[in-house]
């Protein structure tokens, strides 16, 4: 049980390290689109990036998919980029309530996103330990702490529109636009050639 307890909170601290914040920028960008009338993409939402991160972080932590730490710690930013910027492009019509984008980037781009938990998950876990357990455990600490943090946001953004009359359309631009400041910024830092 306390091993169940060790890597459930690994996994969950990992997520909400603000020293290591560049998950947090990228769960804003693809839940900012999102509001509680759409709980069911917000669901959505959650699980694809889960199983996308997921897949390549027990493929790295079986030893099947090497990538380089540095390209990894690079792509991240990148894919954060991507999405905000296409929030701020997409804004109107992710307003509108129909946008549905995100979701597609929270699988493939969680791809990447599993491979920087790799790494940080295979510094935790001896090389002759069984690793079924611990990485469940791992990821499901990473999927409650994305819950929280997704239900901020949506929660943020609410409050944003009920109490500040702040448009659906113009908290995508405003919080995009910032990660989108912080993920060029941390990309720069971690250009690897």
């Amino acid at each position: 049980m306390d091993a169940l307890i060790l890597y459930f909170k690994m996994g969950f601290y990992h997520v909400l390290d603000f020293s290591a914040f560049d998950h947090i920028l990228f769960l804003i960008v693809l839940a900012v689109v999102f509001n509680f009338k759409q709980k069911r993409k917000v669901g959505w939402l959650v699980t694809l990036f889960t199983i996308g991160h997921s897949i390549t972080l027990g493929l790295s932590a079986f030893g099947v998919l090497k990538v380089s730490t540095k390209l990894i710690e690079f792509l991240i930013p990148v894919t954060i980029l991507i999405t905000g910027c296409i929030n701020v492009f997409r804004a109107k019509k992710a307003a509108s309530g129909s946008e549905s984008i995100n979701l597609v980037f929270a699988l493939f781009f969680g791809l990447i996103h599993g491979l920087g938990f790799s790494t940080y998950f295979k510094m935790m876990v001896s090389k002759g330990e069984d690793k079924i357990m611990p990485l469940l455990e791992f990821a499901l600490g990473i999927e409650v702490s994305q819950i929280i943090i997704v239900f901020g946001i949506l929660v943020l953004g609410t409050f944003l529109d009920f109490f500040t009359r702040v448009s659906k359309r113009d908290w995508i631009l405003v919080a995009s636009s910032i990660v989108i400041g912080i993920s060029f910024q941390m990309m720069l830092e971690r250009i690897y050639w």
